[in-house]
């Protein structure tokens, strides 16, 4: 067995391995980069060893200095995680040279799937069907629009190495084929070192399952079921569940019997996953499922299946590595209730999901479900590496008490300082048509009107009446226990203040004012209260507030719970899987106006300027587009709101930004 290992990896999936290796007696060695000095994958390993500077290309992603690490630490195994070297066959190699054992398939078994043109021929040959299209050598591109042409249009330009949706584009006209080959090559080139793409055919009305196998040294080959992750976003999953809605025992066998061949055919060992495109217009059947790529290494979604299996697949991984056999059979495989994770991330879902970054002032998560994550209260998500917070993964006996346990639990985490899917990830899980099992990859184009609130949505009348009652409890409290510590404008024989002035809103200069009066405490120390707000009708309350932060408030006899954060210019309220930031009104401060240049294309995140599509002086229409920010190995396209000229560009290719730099500015036709 294993004695010491090293987990080339960070956040959540480090934190994970190390789990189930301290439960084992495996003595563990993290890594990090200065960005991850005080992460949480480095305060739980037995002892932690610096690589580099910040980006993966010189910290993670050094496999030289990891396996040298890993020889002066006295580590007889590396763990890889997934993302990084996981699905490095160089490093694999390194590895076994190293006389270090690579939690992992051989590099033979990585190779021969790393690659997505030369996995789909070598599925053809071994008889697992796969999606049409073009996954040749030649990268020129008259023969990519020629192929394209023979394929047809809607298709697919996808990244041969690597997965995540990045150096992905789905292309619908042949106009917009040059620019999103062009796109998909630099990002596939950025995050994975290799710009070949392949083209396919894209299945308009498609469900992406994928079959967990899993295969050891002795020959034993096995599927752990499926998993369906088909609700994505910019062709990553958002929540990923098992079994897949609706499958049948026929197809379960088929897909799990291809699924196995496709992981005979390459020798490979450990734990894998075969992933499958589902004709879902054609319905769920033997008949209309397609091979599309073998992950050869640990996913993301892994503890869904954990969930329905009650296996631990790390605990797998390293006896397989250690050369023991597979402890069951196929026929052995349980097939408990029904599991579902929702990947919580620090993103903008009305800006288009962009990545976010910034503190994590508060963190506390909901009850009842399992949690995997690498950060906590206090810990920064830099622009470094992915945003993902946590994993939340939910068990139930039926799909409907897991998805009600996912979603109350998603309501119960309280999380402010950075911009989050909390309550996109909520409304999803509410919503009918996914409740009713209608999972395709389309879903989110379908109903996203639906699930994506609206940019600036107005905090509704609970959360104000939450933060003025919390204020005045507060000060009562502090008031109660020391006079002379009070600060709430504390004299003698004077009521403490019951008046909270919140900024105005927009278009007004006047402050948002809310009379709170107090009355006598009644049941459980709650304190009646009357709320009035300039304008409105006074609201009848009783609240009480607790020394962490938490506040509960009853109105026309429905209790709201509540996490209130006090910042010095503002009260943050965290309810009901919503965060809103009410800020304070200063009567000092002086007012400011920035209309906001006309025409101004602002850095929507911190990122490298990867393409400059014009010139000073151009001539553009709306929708042209003026530059590509390279941000979190994703691709953001900058492009004119409306026609004019470029009358100012400030950024060149390679540039580094900070978020909300002005980076070009393009003049409107009529003011030009």
């Amino acid at each position: 067995m294993i004695r010491s290992l090293l987990i080339a990896n960070r956040g959540e999936i480090a934190c994970r391995i190390i789990r189930t290796a301290r439960a084992m007696g495996v003595r563990t060695v993290a890594v990090y980069s200065d960005a991850d000095a005080a992460a949480q994958h480095v305060r739980l390993a037995d002892e932690a060893w610096r690589l580099g500077p910040a980006p993966a290309r010189e910290s993670y992603l050094k496999a030289d200095l990891i396996l040298d690490i890993a020889r002066r630490a006295g580590a007889d195994a590396i763990h890889p995680g997934y993302g990084f070297l996981s699905e490095n066959a160089g490093f694999a190699e390194a590895c076994a040279k190293a006389g270090v054992i690579f939690v992992g398939p051989p590099a033979s078994a990585i190779r021969a799937m790393g690659g997505k043109d030369a996995a789909k021929a070598l599925m053809e040959k071994a008889g697992v069907p796969v999606v049409p299209g073009y996954h040749g050598e030649d990268q020129a591109p008259d023969r990519l629009r020629a192929e394209a042409e023979r394929i047809g249009f809607p298709l697919l330009a996808k990244a041969v190495a690597g997965g995540g949706g990045k150096g992905m584009r789905l292309i619908r006209t042949m106009a917009e084929f040059d620019d999103a080959v062009a796109g998909a090559a630099r990002e596939a080139e950025a995050s994975f070192g290799d710009a070949t793409l392949l083209l396919e055919r894209y299945v308009e009305a498609a469900r992406h399952i994928e079959v967990q196998v899993f295969a050891d040294t002795h020959g034993n080959v096995l599927h752990l079921n499926e998993r369906d992750c088909s609700v994505q976003r910019r062709h990553q999953k958002v929540l990923e569940e098992a079994p897949a809605p609706g499958m049948d025992a026929a197809t379960r066998a088929a897909m799990g019997a291809a699924a196995v061949e496709a992981a005979r055919a390459i020798g490979y060992v450990g734990a894998g996953t075969v992933e499958f495109i589902v004709d879902a217009g054609r319905g769920l059947s033997p008949e209309t499922f397609f091979f599309m790529e073998m992950n050869t290494r640990l996913q993301v979604e892994h503890p869904v299946t954990e969930a329905i299996t009650g296996l631990d697949l790390v605990e797998w991984q390293l006896r397989v590595a250690s050369g023991e056999a597979l402890p069951i059979g196929q026929g052995e495989v349980p097939l408990d209730g029904h599991a579902i994770e929702a990947r919580l991330y620090a993103e903008d879902v009305p800006r288009g999901f962009l990545p976010a970054t910034g503190r994590l002032d508060a963190l506390t998560f909901g009850a009842g479900v399992r949690i995997d994550s690498g950060v906590v209260e206090g810990d920064t998500i830099s622009q470094h590496y992915d945003p993902m917070i946590a994993k939340l993964i939910a068990h139930g006996a039926t799909r409907e008490q897991a998805l009600s346990r996912l979603a109350h639990a998603l309501r119960d985490t309280r999380l402010c300082g950075l911009t989050t899917n909390q309550r996109f990830l909520i409304d999803v899980l509410e919503h009918r048509a996914f409740r009713e099992g209608g999972v395709e990859t389309r879903f989110l184009d379908h109903y996203a009107a639906e699930v994506v609130r609206p940019e600036g949505e107005i905090p509704p009348e609970t959360a104000w009446l939450m933060a003025a009652a919390y204020v005045v409890l507060a000060r009562q409290q502090q008031a109660a226990r020391d006079p002379w510590e009070a600060a709430d404008g504390f004299r003698v024989n004077a009521q403490a203040s019951d008046r909270v002035d919140f900024a105005p809103e927009a278009g007004s200069h006047v402050p948002r004012t809310a009379a709170v009066t107090p009355h006598p405490a009644s049941g459980a120390d709650a304190r009646g209260l009357t709320i009035a707000f300039a304008g409105a009708a006074p609201v009848e309350a009783e609240g009480k507030a607790f020394a962490d932060g938490t506040l509960r408030l009853s109105l026309d006899g429905r209790v709201h719970a509540a996490r209130i954060r006090v910042e010095p210019d503002a009260l943050i309220v965290m309810s009901d899987g919503a965060t809103w930031r009410l800020p304070l009104f200063d009567a000092l401060a002086a007012e400011e106006a920035h209309a906001g240049e006309s025409g101004a294309l602002t850095a929507p995140m911190s990122g490298r300027i990867v393409r400059v599509a014009v010139a000073e002086g151009a001539e553009v229409k709306a929708g042209d587009t003026i530059l590509v920010l390279e941000a979190m190995k994703m691709e953001h396209t900058l492009r004119a709101a409306a026609d004019g000229t470029v009358t100012a560009l400030s950024a060149a290719e390679g540039d580094q930004v900070d978020e909300g730099a002005v980076l070009a500015v393009v003049t409107p036709a009529e003011d030009a």
